[in-house]
């Protein structure tokens, strides 16, 4: 399943002077030993920096808050996870038997680490200036065509305003299980609305995205009737 990484080094606009930062940032804890968990830490945080800078200047007559709501919309696991998509990083992944047969490299949590993983070994690879343009290239598209006020909100106020407009009840959420250590949880949350007789499930890292989540999937339900 691991193929060459030259359209990968593309698609990041540079090559690696520690190749083996790469590999590592590809290496799923699944498959044992050293893994992309420390490189996830950083690349989350630079990613955030990033992000906030680059709206900070474009948008000037933004708020703090719709700044926050914003950056969030951006930097996520399901945005990252399409980024993950768009650049077929699970083609590059290395991952343990197990996740390998349960095709865990299509798995939105798992795309998304790597995504992070990738920009922290970028910058121990090659310092912050690069690590600013990879990220810029990768989410240039998403920040060219920013989201408008009311698609800021979150899933659940959306979906909380569009049930309260239909003087209907409000959704109900449940913990459907809960997989993993406790430092690397995976969450699987249900969203109810029985009277519409709907019922939908959100997996994240976090019991708040996953019924983030959920309840996305909620509103695209209501959506498509």
């Amino acid at each position: 399943m691991i193929q060459d990484r030259a359209a990968l080094l593309r698609a990041l606009g540079r090559s690696f002077s520690d190749p083996e930062l790469l590999t590592l940032a590809l290496t799923h804890r699944s498959a044992g030993g050293r893994n992309n968990e420390r490189l996830e830490f950083l690349g989350d945080a630079l990613i955030n920096a990033c992000v906030a800078e680059a709206l900070y200047h474009r948008h000037p007559d933004l708020e703090e808050g719709d700044l926050s709501r914003l950056r969030a919309s951006l930097v996520n696991q399901e945005t990252l996870a399409e980024l993950g998509r768009e650049m077929d990083l699970g083609s590059y992944l290395i991952l343990g038997p197990g996740e390998l047969k349960s095709g865990g490299f299509r798995r939105a949590s798992i795309l998304a680490d790597a995504i992070e993983g990738v920009v922290g070994a970028v910058f121990l690879d090659a310092g912050f200036d690069a690590t600013r343009q990879v990220i810029l290239r990768m989410l240039e598209s998403r920040l060219a065509a920013p989201l408008s006020t009311d698609e800021l909100k979150d899933p659940k106020t959306r979906l909380q305003e569009v049930l309260q407009a239909r003087e209907l009840p409000l959704p109900v959420y449940a913990v459907e299980s809960v997989r993993g250590e406790p430092h690397k949880q995976t969450f699987r949350v249900s969203c109810s609305i029985e009277p519409l007789k709907i019922r939908t499930e959100g997996e994240a890292g976090s019991r708040r995205a996953a019924e983030q989540e959920a309840a996305r999937n909620a509103l695209e339900k209501i959506a498509n009737g």
